[in-house]
């Protein structure tokens, strides 16, 4: 596994061709505390799934969980979409009967949504991020402001602007249509990764 040695962060995202700026904004965030993105793209193999994201998950030191995708899936039957608040669900289990030190964020763009979405939450605080990338980062900032690496703004939007600039040349690269593929994901996790350590100091080289 790419860089071991690092803390990694599980992100619970849509994946969802609208939402393409946002999955570049936690790339891009995540990586530039010096944290390994990681995300189910990434699963192969003949295990069985959910068996694989625990396990995922569990490799993780933080997750993110973005829960504010609530409207119908456009493909017939018109359903909603519950991955999500599946896999948030899976972490408090998990930290509840079992702590390991894991810390969890949960994100939404619209605040009190959660309240009516999720009332079982309810007590928690989410992170609301409006409805921009720029949010994104903002947040990410304030829900890692303990960590030991500080990027400043500014760093964080200039590892995403050059991220969103290759996204074609990736795409063509991996023979890919979306970044919601494994390989375009991987290449975008390397790119930010190196992105991140030219700007941010403090940063663990690659090994």
């Amino acid at each position: 596994m790419p860089g071991a040695q690092r803390d990694s962060a599980f992100l619970n995202i849509p994946y969802d061709p609208g939402y393409e700026d946002h999955f570049l904004a936690y790339i891009t965030g995540v990586a530039a505390f010096g944290l390994d993105p990681r995300a189910t793209l990434e699963l192969t193999g003949g295990e069985r799934r959910l068996d694989r994201i625990f396990k995922l998950i569990k490799a993780c030191r933080y997750s993110f969980h973005d829960l504010s995708f609530v409207k119908l899936d456009r493909k017939l039957p018109a359903t909603p979409r519950f991955n999500m608040p599946f896999e948030l669900g899976l972490v408090v289990g998990w930290q509840n009967a079992s702590p390991s030190g894991h810390e969890w964020f949960v994100f939404e763009s619209s605040r009190h949504r959660l309240q009516k979405s999720l009332s079982d939450m309810n007590g928690t605080d989410p992170f609301i991020y409006g409805s921009s990338a720029d949010g994104i980062l903002r947040e990410i900032r304030n829900a890692l402001s303990r960590h030991d690496v500080r990027p400043a703004a500014e760093q964080m939007r200039d590892i995403f602007d050059v991220l969103k600039e290759k996204v074609p040349q990736i795409l063509t690269k991996a023979g890919a249509s979306s970044v919601f593929e494994a390989r375009p994901f991987a290449d975008l996790v390397v790119m930010a990764r190196q992105l991140a350590q030219a700007v941010v100091p403090g940063l663990p080289e690659d090994s």
